[in-house]
């Protein structure tokens, strides 16, 4: 296992890190995955031997059951704290009281405090914020973020599905006040949605923050079971829960261009797709799941796989992102100043 470096961290976390949104099952998670704990542990205990030491959970994902579920299997599986990476998110509807959801100082505090005591944890080394709130100032919701971590419940901040421009807000406000800023993204990104390559990818960059995509494998749409032939794969949870929402004619000409290449490698058309996402630059960790230890030995696989930069050639020019403004322009205007660093 590869280990790459958070951001400006210092901290190194594995190129796949594990997530567990198919756990538990409630509500309308059960079309994503409904893992109990036996099998919870098996699935943990293959990713920790397989050197994975970086695990994503959220506490809406079935509603507190997906943190509870993988707290108590680090407990049964005598998993040592100290060598592992846990990241958790807020913001998210936990229940129907009108408190009980968005990134208020009050619901930050209080969601810390309960996965805590699902997890089994006395520190989540990461939280991020999972989406956006538009009902509370950025400013308010930085500052809450940065004494929750002074508190020493949580050790770093990142942040979810925010705009670019809104998380620039949010690390100017941080830099201003001095207070903790994000240290990391978490995006959906996949062959069949580039879109973060246009505004995150380049944030990312600039401020040295680390990306972990997430459903890099397009909702299973890129796992090799769909074609144009067969749109319900039968046991797929994109077949009752379509999302998220990509191109599926493009996504169709990425299957089979990535399928074939698969054929030459040997490998399964998920494989090369997370392989892809793996490559691209950027990257820090990418997120996977399963339902199964098959799907999950077949994500790992994808590890040992070396895209060449003919295969890449061929990805890029079927999936890549049509040119839009203002990128077609910078483009077309920077190369006489450019060369000045040559």
């Amino acid at each position: 296992m590869k280990y790459n470096l958070l951001g400006s961290t210092g901290l190194l976390v594995s190129e796949i890190c594990f997530g567990a949104m198919t756990f538990g099952g409630r509500g309308r998670w059960e079309a994503i995955g409904k893992v109990q704990q036996q099998d919870v542990n098996g699935l943990i205990k293959r990713v920790i031997e397989a050197g994975v030491n970086f695990f994503d959970t959220a506490n809406v994902y079935s509603f507190g059951e997906s943190e509870r579920l993988l707290g108590q299997s680090l407990k049964d599986l005598g998993l040592n704290r100290n060598e592992l990476v846990i990241a958790t998110k807020v913001r998210g509807r936990m229940n129907e009281k009108p408190n009980s959801i968005g990134l208020s100082r009050y619901h930050i505090f209080n969601s810390v405090d309960e996965s805590l005591q699902r997890l089994q944890l006395d520190h989540i080394d990461i939280l991020y914020v999972h989406g956006v709130d538009f009902v509370t100032p950025i400013a308010e919701i930085m500052h809450s973020l940065h004494d929750v971590v002074m508190t020493g419940k949580v050790r770093y901040i990142a942040v979810c599905n925010w705009p670019a421009w809104m998380v620039m807000k949010a690390l100017g406000i941080a830099e201003k006040n001095n207070w903790n800023k994000f240290i990391g993204l978490q995006y959906f990104y996949s062959l069949a949605g580039r879109d973060i390559e246009r505004e995150i990818v380049p944030l990312a960059k600039d401020q040295d923050l680390g990306i972990m995509p997430w459903s890099p494998l397009a909702g299973g749409f890129l796992s090799g079971k769909f074609t144009r032939d067969k749109e319900k794969a039968g046991d797929s949870r994109r077949d009752t829960f379509d999302f998220p929402p990509i191109n599926k004619e493009k996504a169709y000409d990425i299957i089979d261009v990535i399928s074939a290449i698969g054929k030459q490698h040997g490998v399964s058309t998920a494989q090369i797709a997370l392989a892809w996402v793996r490559q691209q630059p950027g990257i820090t960790s990418t997120i996977i799941g399963a339902r199964n230890t098959d799907q999950l030995n077949d994500n790992i696989k994808s590890m040992e796989v070396v895209l060449s930069a003919d295969d890449l050639e061929k990805i890029d020019g079927v999936s890549a992102l049509p040119k839009e403004y203002p990128g077609w322009m910078t483009e077309y205007q920077s190369g006489d100043r450019l060369g000045l660093n040559k």
